[in-house]
């Protein structure tokens, strides 16, 4: 993962490159069309930012990764 990208996401969010590194090594070993699966990643995300995600954000944010309306270029939320 691009250092420059890891250092703004931990500025912006106080979570450190290691958890991210971490978090980023845990989402590429997962099946990210299976449901429950990307339940757990928004729960951990939730977690480790402490910010709550409503049912239906998570559901929002279900829906969209499911049919792949998530921009290719992450660097652009940042």
């Amino acid at each position: 993962m691009n250092n420059e990208l890891l250092d703004k996401v931990e500025a912006k969010t106080n979570v450190s490159k290691d958890t991210l590194t971490l978090l980023a090594k845990k989402i590429e070993d997962s099946n990210l069309t299976d449901e429950s699966v990307l339940r757990d990643v928004i729960k951990t995300l939730s977690k480790i930012t402490n910010k709550d995600v409503s049912k239906e954000r998570e559901d929002k944010i279900i829906n969209a990764i499911m049919n792949n309306k998530i921009p290719n270029n992450i660097d652009k939320f940042f």
